[in-house]
C-alpha cells in the first residue's frame, strides 16, 4: 500500500502538537522497517524512566468503515510489539468512527483536533470540533440534487435490495453518481452489500444527517393570499393544476395533515412545476410579502416528487419529503415533523 507522505507529515505534526502539551513526555519519530509495518508512523515516547512505542495508522477517510479497518490492522500489529499503543489518524474523524476506536482500545486524532489518546498517565480527549473543508465537500456531494435522488429511492424502499443499474434507473441518475453515493454510504456503514445488491443498513442515521444538511429554501418560494378556507384553497389548486397539466404535490403541513390527521395548520403549501404565473392568474390569488395563507414552491429538483401519493384526488409528497420540509420550519413545523418521523420509522 502506497504511503501518503503529505498525510503522514500532517499526522506527525498533529500528534506532536497534542503530546507536546505534556511536559514530562519526550517524543521522537523513528523508522523501524524490520517490523514490517512500513505503512505506519512510529514514535518512541519517553515517559519518566520508561519508553513506549506509538504506532500510527493514517487514512484520508475518517468514516466508520475506515476506522474499523484501521483498528483491526493496528491491533494485529500491536500484538507483535511490546509496550506499544495504537492511534488512528485522518483529516476528520466522525463521532461514530471515534467510538469504534475507543471501543477497540485504540486512540484517534484528526486535523481538527478531535482526539482520544489514553495510556498509562496520559489522557487527552477533545470532541465536537467542527469539520474541516474535506468533510463539507463530502456533504455537498451526497446531498446535491442528484445525490438526494438516490437517497430518496433508498429511503422510500428501506427494506429493498438494489442492483446498481436499477437504482440508477429509478433515481434517474448515472451509474457513476450511484457509485459515488454508494461509497459515501459504505464509508459511514449506512449501506450493506450482499450478492443480491445493496440495501440500507441504518436509515435513522442517514435521515438525521440529511436533515441537518437539507434546506427547503433551495426551492423558489412564492407566497400568496387567497380569499378561501384552506381546504378550498388546496382543492382549487389541485383542480387547476390538472387543467394546466402541471405537476404538483401538497407538502409541509398540507401533506402532513393527510398522513397524520392530528396535525393542525393555517397555511397551505405545495410544490408546483410549470408556468406558475399563468396558474396564479387563473386562480386569482394575490402575491404578498406578509399575511400569506398559501405558499407555492418551484422545486430545485424533480426528486421532491419521488414517492408522491394521491389522497382524496389530491397529490401529496412522500412522508420522507414532508418530514424534510417540516424540519426546516422551526417551532410547530418541527413538532409536526416528529409525528411524521414516527410514521417513517414504521417502515424501517
Amino acid at each position: 500500500m502506497k504511503i501518503d507522505r503529505d498525510l503522514s507529515k500532517q499526522a506527525a505534526l498533529a500528534l506532536q502538537k497534542q503530546l507536546g502539551k505534556i511536559p514530562f513526555l519526550q517524543l521522537e519519530q523513528i523508522v523501524m522497517p524490520d517490523l514490517n509495518i512500513q505503512e505506519d508512523l512510529l514514535f518512541r515516547m519517553g515517559i519518566k524512566d520508561t519508553s513506549r512505542l506509538l504506532v500510527v495508522k493514517t487514512d484520508n477517510n475518517g468514516q466508520p468503515r475506515s476506522a474499523r479497518l484501521a483498528t483491526y490492522l493496528l491491533k494485529e500489529q500491536l500484538s507483535k510489539l511490546a509496550n506499544a499503543y495504537g492511534v488512528f489518524f485522518a483529516p476528520f474523524i466522525t463521532p461514530e468512527a471515534g467510538k469504534i476506536c475507543t471501543d477497540a482500545g485504540i486512540g484517534y486524532l484528526d486535523m481538527a483536533g478531535n482526539c482520544l489518546i489514553s495510556f498509562e498517565t496520559i489522557y487527552i480527549h477533545q470532541t465536537g470540533i467542527p469539520n474541516p473543508a474535506v468533510q463539507k465537500r463530502e456533504l455537498r456531494s451526497m446531498y446535491s440534487p442528484k445525490g438526494e435522488r438516490i437517497l430518496r429511492v433508498l429511503m422510500l424502499n428501506p427494506n429493498r435490495t438494489w442492483k446498481m443499474i436499477q437504482l440508477a434507473q429509478d433515481a434517474e441518475v448515472s451509474l457513476g453518481q450511484v457509485a459515488n453515493i454508494k461509497k459515501l454510504l459504505l464509508d459511514r456503514e449506512w449501506l450493506q452489500v450482499s450478492q443480491e445488491g445493496v440495501s440500507l443498513a441504518n436509515p435513522a442515521a442517514l435521515l438525521d444527517e440529511w436533515t441537518g444538511a437539507y434546506k427547503y429554501q433551495r426551492s423558489v418560494i412564492r407566497d400568496y393570499y387567497a380569499m378561501r378556507e384552506i381546504p378550498e384553497i388546496e382543492r382549487q389548486l389541485a383542480e387547476t393544476c390538472r387543467q394546466f397539466g402541471m405537476i404538483f404535490s401538497l407538502t409541509g403541513f398540507s401533506s402532513a395533515a393527510r398522513i397524520a390527521p392530528m396535525v393542525r395548520y393555517q397555511k397551505a403549501s405545495a410544490y408546483v412545476q410549470g408556468d406558475v404565473d399563468s396558474l396564479i392568474n387563473d386562480l386569482g390569488w394575490t402575491e404578498v410579502s406578509s399575511g400569506a395563507n398559501v405558499s407555492l414552491l418551484v422545486p430545485y429538483d424533480e426528486g421532491v416528487f419521488f414517492g408522491k401519493s394521491e389522497v382524496d384526488e389530491i397529490w401529496i409528497t412522500s412522508a420522507l419529503q414532508t418530514y424534510l420540509d417540516l424540519q426546516s420550519v422551526r417551532g410547530r413545523g418541527q413538532e409536526a415533523a416528529l409525528v411524521i418521523r414516527k410514521e417513517l420509522e414504521k417502515t424501517w
